[in-house]
Formats: C-alpha cells, structure tokens, sequence
C-alpha cells in the first residue's frame, strides 16, 4: 500500500475518533468529506466528486462505499479493507445501496452522525440520503467531530507541513527572477507551480492566485494572462503542498517605483501581521487573533479596504480549496492550542487608489510564540 503514514498513526487517529463518538453516543458516523476519510485511513483520490461514503463504527470498524473507479485506489493507498462498489447504471440511487449496507451492518435503529457539511455530498445526494434514512434510526449532524480532530496535528503532520512551507518558499524563490518589467504572469506561474512539483509536492486544493496591474486587488484566481509594466504591482497567493498538506503564503511584490500609498499599506500591513503573531497563542482564540487585525487596520484607517476574516487552518485539503476550518473571524471561539497550522494573511484592497497590499504566511502554534514556517522576512519586496 502507498501509505503516507505508519500504521500506528492511523490506528491513534481511529482512536481519536472512537472516543468522540462515545462521547456522543454514535453507533456509527457517515464519513462524505475526503479530507476525514483520507486522515482516518489513508484514502487519496479526487473521486469524493460522485457519491460515496465511509461509514465508521463505535467499535472501529470502516467499510468505504465506493465507484468501481476508486475500488483499486482505495485498495493501494488506504487502510480499509472492507470495501463495496456500488453500480453506475441508469437511475442508480447509491443512497439506497448505502441503506442496505447499513442494514447489513446492524445499525438499523442505531444513532447515526452524518457529515454533512462537506462538499463530497451535494444538496441532490443529502436530500437522496435523508430520504434513504429518515426512518432508519436517529439521524444527527456529526459534520464537525473529524475535522475539529484534523485541527491538532501529529509531529508526522507537522513534518509534512514542514517540507510544505519548504516548497513554498522555494516557489517564491523561483518567481522573484521574472517578476520585472515585461515578466509574463505566465511564466511566474509555470516557475511557481513547477518548482513545487519538482521538489516532490503536489497539485494545491485550489488554483494559486497572481493578478497584476487591477487584477491585484483580487484574492481569488481568474482565468487570463498580462505582462507586467515598468510600475506595477504583482499580488500572489500560493500554496506549498506535501501529501495534501498545505502552508501558503501571500505577498503583493511592486515593481519599479514604490507609490507613497504602497509603502503605507503595506507598513499597516506588516504591523497588523506582527499583532495577530502576539494574539495567536494559548489563553487566546481565534476570534482574539481577528479582534488584534481589526484594530491595527482601524487605527491605519484602513476599515473599509479589509476583509471580514484574516486567516484559517492549514492540512491536508481536497479540492476546491485548501482553506480549513475554523476560520480567524470577529467572535470565533475556537481556542488557540499548540500543534495547530495556521495561515494569517493580511489583505488590503484601496479600490479607491487601485493600490493592492497583502502580506501571509504560514505559522505552527505552540505553548507560547507561533512559529513562522517560512524562511522569507517581512520585508517589502521591489523588483
């Protein structure tokens, strides 16, 4: 098997999870995100697109619920030997199949956690599912109890983690040359993203952002290409990434001449970033690391050119983004513990100015001071 972990370290996860399904007296939990089903066991595919669902028992036991697809991928990159395909036919209804799976599993008129909040089941397969189990036993949303688990990382999560941040300052490393005047969006793209695949990393959760010119003030990803001016600005939002493991970071480069409203962006930027390292310790919470953004950025003026939250965790993420709950937002109080991955970015956007200023990077928590994952200063970057 290509497993990306030792046995061990699946069976203390399992664990993990039995001890909260006792605690809420589940029978078993219906596993759709594969972000969860690759954490318990292993299980790495893209295939969490169409229906299928991992079904976890209080006393341990997994069977996955799958395509004929994913049949061999689960075999050689997972732990789950019981393994079931269900049919791809005209009206075929997997709902129905997972059902009687159940039903062959003794859980009928158990008490059944459903993860629900995932993209791996659309609306059209929930309301399938419901239908499927509303008079199986006593449905709960168990959508949170794996992914508040795959918050505290393990030292071999915090290795891969490692060598992701690695990889992402090497792809800085790799821009920083072709980003000048007449460096093509293209290229800085291409260096970027292949950098990271020729240091063993993989493809990100979600597309990487670059935008120049207007485009720098976007923070997500649009299709399309430019060349950069003699006075630009060049926003990028990437990810190095190691066995689905993500650190990103965020920088907005200037090329040419710095604008005086550059400058003083980006000194707001950099002094809010050094107030959420403050805020981002044990006693804290991730509502506090917001609360410490907020006020620099008021203090600079800058309420109205800033976003609603100012980060998130960072793991192992499936498409379509490698964001991870909880978020840093006003009034989260999710507690900042140690072993956590955590991205801060700070994100001003003047569209009034058409001047852009943005400023991550990833951090791993500890009984005190975070630690920066990133090699790469602070500093304001001019090409």
């Amino acid at each position: 098997m290509a497993l990306h972990f030792d046995r061990a370290e699946f069976d203390a996860r399992r664990d993990r999870l039995m001890i909260e399904m006792a605690e809420k007296k589940l029978d078993a939990v219906l596993l759709f995100a594969q972000e969860s089903m690759y954490w318990l066991t292993g299980y790495d595919t893209f295939g969490f697109c169409f229906f299928q669902c991992l079904i976890v028992q209080a006393d341990g036991r997994m069977t996955l619920l799958t395509r004929s697809a994913d049949l061999r991928q689960a075999r050689h990159t997972s732990i789950i030997e019981n393994i079931i395909v269900w049919t791809d036919r005209a009206d075929a209804n997997p709902a129905v199949e997972l059902r009687n799976l159940l039903n062959d599993l003794d859980l009928l008129g158990g008490r059944i956690g459903v993860e629900y909040d995932t993209h791996g089941l659309t609306a059209y397969n929930g309301r399938r599912l419901d239908e499927q189990l509303q008079t199986f036993g006593q449905i709960v949303d168990a959508s949170g109890i794996v992914g508040h688990l795959r918050l505290f990382k393990s030292p071999a999560e915090i290795a891969k983690a490692e060598k992701a941040a690695a990889l992402a300052d090497d792809a800085l490393d790799a821009a920083l040359p072709l980003i000048k005047q007449g460096g093509d969006e293209a290229a800085i793209l291409a260096a970027m993203q292949g950098t990271i695949f020729a240091g063993g990393g993989d493809y990100p959760a979600n597309e990487f952002i670059i935008g120049s010119g207007p485009d720098a003030l976007l923070c997500r990803y649009k299709a399309g290409r430019r060349k950069l001016n003699k006075n630009d600005q060049l926003t990028l939002e990437w990810a190095g990434v190691f066995h689905h493991y993500h650190a990103a970071m965020m920088r907005t480069v200037i090329v040419g001449k710095v604008s005086k409203r550059h400058q003083e962006l980006f000194d707001a930027a950099r002094e809010t970033l050094l107030a959420v390292e403050k805020a981002m310790t044990p006693g804290n919470t991730f509502g506090d690391v917001f609360d410490a953004h907020a006020r620099v950025m008021e203090a600079h003026g800058l309420t109205k050119h800033r976003l609603n939250a100012c980060g998130y965790s960072l793991g192992a993420r499936f498409t379509p983004s490698w964001m991870d709950m909880p978020m840093f937002y006003s009034g989260n109080p999710e507690p900042i513990a140690p072993d956590m991955t955590l991205f801060a970015h700070m994100i001003i956007m003047d569209s009034e100015t058409g001047t852009a200023m943005t400023l991550g990077r990833t951090y791993l928590t500890t009984d005190g001071d975070p630690k920066p994952f990133s090699r790469h200063g602070l500093d304001l970057i001019v090409r």
